[in-house]
């Protein structure tokens, strides 16, 4: 506001001391045509019995104060601020130069270069580059250089970088991977040979349909031990043995001995068995039922039989026994059992008691098997001559 329009009362605006603060300093007012003396205010207004403006602090022992409100009667907190006015919002001119804002932006004066600091801007200094030892040396002191070959330097490999480039370590690294994928498996986590579908849960399933399936086809693919029985009423009959065409039927008192070649009809009981059963080999023995001597022996070679049916074969046998004499019990009922039936007054000859004992060795089985039966009443197959000793 303009200085004539101020108020004229002098307690109001006038004798306030300025304050020293550079910051706080008032403004110079523009001279006035009012020329009215102003008082302080402790004089009219304040100070009702004062005469004048006394320093802060001073009391006149003489003087009579009375009621009035002065400037002792409070604390001075510190600097007093100037009334706003007159000139106060105007804007003076910036008397060192130095402006914050441009400051900031880089605008204008920095304020380092406003109050006087920092005038010297920072040069650089080039750092000297490394002398080689061999320059500062004396030149007549200098011989042939020496060029040493020095190897390049390699990767940093670390410890367990190096131990996994070993055989071993690589082999502990293996089964720890598959610890930790068998643990997964376990788990039900990973599925093996790297898929997603084959967990534990599935291999379980599997392995029992495969087990069923198996067990379903061995019932029916495992041969089974067949039955074997005796063919009709005359079991033995006159053969040619294979294994010796020179065999001929013949008894022998000294020394004690009977040779002769038959073949056994047996019947064999297939129905047990799903598909053909074959034979790799059969082997009988005959022993006589009254001293338990073996008399006689029999072999076949691979024998192919069909299944769901009962089958005859016949296994050629080669009976001998050698006695130590003629009175032997074993020679003497082979000899009555095949002497010539005009020899007894009714014709009939004795029959032969013997005991078979069948081993065979089937396909499709790990094992070897026998089975045995008792002949008590059988034919000789040969018949002796009238004159046979």
């Amino acid at each position: 506001m303009d200085y004539d329009r101020r108020s004229a009362v002098s307690s109001f605006y006038g004798g306030r001391r300025s304050s020293v603060d550079a910051l706080n300093r008032d403004y110079a007012a523009p001279p006035s045509s009012d020329q009215r003396a102003r008082r302080d205010s402790s004089s009219s207004f304040f100070n009702p019995n004062g005469t004048g403006t006394l320093p802060r602090g001073a009391a006149e022992p003489s003087r009579v104060h009375g009621a009035g409100y002065n400037r002792m009667s409070y604390l001075d907190a510190g600097r007093e601020e100037p009334v706003k006015g007159g000139n106060d919002e105007v804007e003076q001119p910036n008397e060192g130069g130095w402006d914050v804002f441009a400051d900031f932006n880089n605008a204008g004066p920095r304020y380092s270069h406003a109050f006087g600091l920092g005038q010297s801007e920072p040069t650089y200094q080039q750092i000297p580059s490394p002398r080689p030892a061999l320059l500062d040396e004396d030149p007549a002191t200098k011989g042939p250089v020496e060029l040493v070959t020095v190897p390049a330097l390699g990767a940093e490999w670390g410890k367990n970088e190096l131990k996994a480039m070993t055989k071993k370590g690589r082999k502990e690294d293996k089964s720890e991977d598959f610890g930790r994928k068998w643990r997964a498996f376990n788990r039900g986590q990973y599925g093996l040979f790297g898929s997603k579908w084959l967990t534990r849960r599935t291999v379980v399933f599997l392995i029992f349909g495969l087990c069923a399936a198996i067990g379903i086809v061995l019932a029916f693919v495992i041969p089974r031990v067949p039955d074997f029985a005796i063919y009709g009423s005359n079991p033995l009959t006159s053969a040619t043995g294979w294994f010796n065409q020179s065999i001929s039927a013949q008894f022998s008192r000294s020394p004690a001995n009977f040779t002769f070649p038959a073949n056994l009809q047996l019947q064999v009981d297939t129905n047990s068995n799903f598909l053909p059963l074959v034979f790799k080999h059969l082997d009988a023995q005959i022993y006589d039922l009254s001293s338990f001597r073996l008399v006689g022996t029999g072999h076949m070679n691979r024998t192919k039989l069909p299944a769901k049916q009962f089958t005859n074969i016949q296994m050629p046998l080669n009976f001998s026994y050698l006695a130590t004499n003629d009175s032997d019990l074993t020679w003497i009922d082979w000899y009555n059992a095949c002497k010539n039936p005009i020899q007894y007054a009714n014709g009939t000859r004795p029959g032969l008691q013997f005991r078979l004992n069948i081993d065979m060795d089937i396909e499709g089985l790990p094992t070897k098997h026998s089975t045995a039966t008792t002949v008590t009443n059988a034919a000789c197959p040969i018949v002796l001559p009238i004159n046979a000793d």
